[in-house]
């Protein structure tokens, strides 16, 4: 039985091959006769398109080692026949053809691999004759095809075979003597180069797989590499997109896929004489512009394929991204794009949908404005100390994390993370002063994690109305030191200081990367009245937030709870005595204290404007709920009044009071 299992086997094996014989035969006759004919349109055709796509199938499907020399041997009399197909023509098949050739360079059987490397070294030389200049589009392909195949395998990346390949190409170039005098072996070198640093960089993404933003940024460091290139960058703009929405990071997904619409629109603009470039997207990122440094190279020349469906195409995947991810905002400036185009196309099913969707997410943008439910990221600033950090060593970056995410979880991350990766103790500092780093104990590796808040300049505010416009392009974050003169943390508030620390960006929030590092930091010290100011200006930003229109009614009275409530009426009333009672405003500045009076007088304004708006939107079972509110306001009148001077007057119609001059 066994016996006639193996003949049955060997039976097969031979059929097979003699299957792939006859195909290969009839292949290269048709060829031959029929040249003309799969020449039409640079190959663009139906007859190439059958020819081509049967010659990759051999590649495709496995076949025995000694078919595949034959096949080989087919693929390079096809290079020979049909340069003008492969080199001036789509270039679909030379794409498809080196990313099988590849493939093959990571066989194990090593007269594959030869036959192979032989296959895509005259691929190279018989562009670089073509052209007689360079083979840019075997450059591009190639780059592409590796990109491709180590970014699809999980686990073993096969590096060690495809360099053996690479290392074959270049003692091929080595020992070319006819082409020593062109500019050729010096484009095969550079080639070689890029190819072993993507594999580098591949086999590093492998390995750091589980470090969202270690990935990111390996896979950033390529995108931003191929400036030159654009089908390369948007390959691995593509990559980062998928990472981001594998780890639930949409914004920055979306922000990928506006960078590929905007990198589309710019080449075609440059090369098309497009109405749109990149700067048409600046209304969603700020960032956008640097794609404003799309190089001019042959490469770029080569790119097949940017057309404005491809363009519309990107920016409704930008739509969908855009969505998921909560910033309805955005999606409407990307249908300020969208329509017109739609509109020239006569496209009036797309235009209906797309006023569908405009209304939903203006609804929501209603609705989210209204409940206060949207959060857009948490903020912190995460500096890395000890040697195992490397590069990352004593740099600060800003992490933007998803939605409200605790400072107790995103320590147990990082700490889970590079605990896993060092196999060494992680101690976090939760403490925003400077670290000592002589003081730190060398057998641990050390993480400062600190929240931040977004900085913004009084005049920036009065741009920056709505809840989004304070979340949307950031690049500058704060935080809080509290200090007294004798080294204590915390002391009475007439000695309490405090240092703000405010960092800038390299890049705007939300961005293609998730973490950014900070290029610039500024430190300022406020006085203990300074510090009353500061704060009591925070609570009149609070109120003017919750007044606005549509009022978010919890929000609302979780403000005013603490700004007029008894049990925490002793924060105004406290800064109030310390800082403007006869006895003690003397030690103070003039214009500090005026400041102060002037940002009393407002505070109490807004709390009454915030009263009344309460009063208007409660149901009938809270009013001895804003009985009380007005009654805490009442008293906190009284009590004002007498520290600073001033005359108060019940303003009957309105059911609240107004402190005046």
């Amino acid at each position: 039985a066994e016996k006639a299992i193996l003949t049955r086997t060997i039976l097969e094996g031979n059929m097979a091959n003699e299957i792939g014989f006859v195909v290969l035969s009839v292949l290269e006759a048709f060829c031959i006769h029929f040249k003309t004919q799969l020449e039409q349109d640079n190959g663009d055709n139906v007859l190439m398109r059958k020819v081509s796509s049967l010659l990759v199938l051999f590649l495709q499907i496995g076949q025995s080692e000694f078919l595949l020399e034959h096949v080989f041997a087919a693929i390079r009399s096809f290079i020979n026949k049909f340069p003008v197909v492969l080199f001036r023509g789509t270039s679909s098949f030379c794409a498809t053809l080196c990313y099988e050739i590849l493939q093959c360079c990571k066989s194990k059987l090593s007269t594959v691999r030869q036959q192979a490397s032989l296959i895509l070294y005259l691929l190279m030389r018989s562009n670089f004759e073509y052209t007689g200049r360079d083979f840019v589009r075997v450059n591009l392909q190639a780059t592409l095809a590796i990109s491709r195949i180590i970014s699809g395998v999980s686990g073993n990346t096969d590096e060690g075979l495809i360099k053996s390949s690479l290392n074959q190409i270049s003692s091929l170039v080595n020992s070319d003597e006819g082409m020593k005098q062109t500019l050729f072996p010096s484009q095969v070198y550079n080639l070689l180069k890029r190819l072993r640093t993507v594999l580098v960089a591949m086999n590093k993404m492998q390995k750091y797989r589980d470090d969202p933003e270690l990935l990111i940024k390996l896979q950033y460091s390529l995108a931003q590499s191929y400036v030159n290139n654009p089908q390369l960058r948007q390959y691995w703009l593509e990559q980062m997109c998928l990472t981001h929405e594998s780890h639930g990071n949409i914004s920055e997904a979306a922000l990928c896929q506006v960078h590929i619409a905007a990198l589309i629109a710019e080449y075609m603009q440059r090369k098309m004489n497009y109405d749109h470039s990149c700067r048409v997207f600046t209304r969603v990122s700020n960032n956008i512009v640097e794609e404003e440094n799309l190089q001019e190279d042959k490469a770029a020349e080569d790119v097949i394929g940017y057309t404005e469906d491809l363009y519309v195409e990107m920016m409704e995947k930008c739509v969908k991204l855009l969505t998921i991810a909560e910033r309805y905002e955005l999606v409407a400036e990307i249908y300020r794009l969208l329509l017109p185009i739609y509109e020239r196309q006569r496209h009036f099913q797309q235009l209906a949908d797309a006023h569908g969707q405009l209304h939903e997410a203006y609804k929501k943008i209603v609705e989210v404005m209204s409940s206060g439910n949207r959060f857009l990221g948490t903020y912190y600033r995460v500096s890395f100390f000890g040697q195992e950090f490397e590069d990352d060593g004593g740099k600060e970056y800003i992490y933007k994390e998803p939605k409200v995410t605790g400072l107790s979880e995103i320590s147990q991350r990082l700490s889970a993370m590079y605990g896993k990766r060092f196999n060494k103790e992680v101690a976090i500092i939760q403490d925003s002063g400077q670290v000592d780093t002589k003081t730190l104990d060398e057998k641990k590796i050390y993480i400062q994690v600190t929240f931040v808040s977004p900085y913004f300049e009084e005049e920036e505010l009065e741009n920056r109305i709505t809840e989004f416009e304070r979340s949307t392009n950031l690049h500058r974050f704060m935080y809080e030191t509290p200090f007294t003169l004798s080294g204590k943390t915390h002391g009475a508030l007439s000695e309490q200081y405090k240092r703000k620390t405010v960092l800038t960006t390299s890049h705007f929030f939300p961005y293609i990367k998730k973490r950014l590092l900070v290029v610039q930091r500024e430190q300022f010290e406020l006085t203990p009245v300074e510090v009353a100011i500061d704060e009591m200006q925070n609570k009149i930003s609070q109120l003017y937030e919750v007044i606005r229109d549509p009022p978010d009614m919890k929000k609302l009275q979780l403000v005013l709870q603490g700004c007029v409530s008894v049990q925490v009426n002793a924060g105004p009333m406290a800064y109030a005595k310390t800082f403007l009672s006869p006895k003690t405003v003397h030690n103070y500045a003039r214009h500090h204290v005026e400041k102060l009076k002037s940002v009393y007088r407002l505070f109490m304004n807004l709390c009454g404007d915030a009263l009344e708006l309460n009063g208007k939107i409660i149901k009938e079972d809270q009013r001895k709920y804003q009985e009380q509110m007005i009654h805490n306001y009442d008293e906190m009148i009284k009590d004002l009044t007498v520290v600073l001077g001033a005359e108060v007057c019940l303003i009957f119609s309105h059911d609240y009071y107004i402190l005046q001059n």
